[in-house]
């Protein structure tokens, strides 16, 4: 009897081993095929925490800058950077060969990729949401392989009313098409209100996150004056959504907007002691009137003042940057 037990417990070791492999059963997270979420967590393809810190770049306005641009915010430190497309609704279409070029360097600089598409920026309509939908399904030859290196932020700001009902309603139908046309990369949802609206996110993430099959998707606040304009702000809007145990970014934060200033320390500090990744807005080239957003004088250029802030304060890029555990 004993003897027949030894060999039921280690028939039953060597399944798990084989299931799970030996880093499972040591206390060390197996590697996975990409990114995922757990609980409010965003972890690597090798079972690393990973918190973004990055910034934006606005290539689909700036298409002749991707090679100067890239190998500049790198230098940075940074680990991430988003990266504006267009699926040519309302801009110049980026393609599917013009995309793997963009992952591939980005790649080479040692940075993840977040693909967005700008064009439904601030629309209401579903056919916008759509659009970009069909727009991810068309390149997915992009994005199939890379979900180690690459996550695709749906659509920029869809959605400008505050109203977060119609804002679930569209992408629990977007997700779903995403998922079922092979598209297995994390996705990220910005919050209903041009961004700015995250009780959109705390009223009704939940029934978003729980609309995709893979269970694999982050929420993105975008951390202007109206959802990051104070201290006490920027702590409840990011603690609201981490409380409903959902996964969170900042994926867009200035130091002071059109209707008001903007508190991107509170920003860098509560991101840090929440381990909440962000990503500044942007590298350069805003309109004369925004050009306070700009983090650098051109593609290669030096730091502004708000630049060197995102980079160099003691909660900055330099200072918490963490490369993907796929380059490490």
């Amino acid at each position: 009897m004993k003897k027949r037990l030894s060999k039921g417990i280690l028939s039953t070791l060597v399944f798990m081993l084989a299931m799970y492999g030996w880093a499972g059963l040591t206390g060390q997270a197996s590697a996975a095929t990409g990114f995922y979420v757990s609980g409010t967590k965003l972890y690597d393809s090798t079972g690393k925490p990973f918190v973004m810190r990055g910034v934006n770049h606005s290539h689909t306005w700036f298409k002749n800058d991707l090679n100067a641009a890239i190998p500049a915010i790198a230098k940075t430190g940074a680990n991430t950077v988003r990266i504006v497309l267009s699926n040519g609704v309302q801009y110049t279409r980026d393609d599917v060969n013009s995309v793997k070029n963009i992952i591939s360097l980005v790649n080479q600089n040692k940075m993840i990729a977040v693909l967005e598409v700008h064009d439904a920026t601030g629309k209401d309509d579903y056919a916008s949401l759509d659009a970009a939908i069909n727009y991810w399904i068309s390149i997915k030859d992009a994005l199939i392989g890379k979900e180690d290196r690459v996550i695709v932020n749906i659509a920029n700001e869809w959605y400008g009313t505050w109203n977060g009902s119609a804002w679930a309603d569209g992408y629990k139908q977007a997700i779903p098409k995403l998922r079922n046309a092979g598209i297995k990369n994390t996705l990220i949802v910005d919050a209903a209100g041009w961004g700015q609206y995250p009780q959109s996110i705390v009223d009704y993430g939940q029934s978003v996150f729980a609309a995709d099959s893979l269970k694999n998707t982050v929420f993105s606040i975008h951390m202007y004056e109206y959802a990051g304009g104070t201290d006490a702000m920027v702590k409840a809007n990011m603690e609201g959504v981490l409380n409903k145990g959902l996964p969170l970014i900042i994926g867009e934060f200035g130091g002071q907007h059109t209707n008001g200033d903007v508190d991107e320390l509170a920003i860098m500090r509560y991101g840090q002691q929440k381990g909440v990744g962000w990503l500044a807005w942007s590298w350069y080239g805003n309109n004369s009137d925004l050009s306070y957003l700009d983090l650098a004088t051109g593609p290669n250029g030096s730091l502004t003042t708000f630049g060197n802030t995102v980079v160099n304060d003691t909660n900055g890029i330099k200072a918490t940057s963490k490369k993907a555990g796929i380059f490490q």
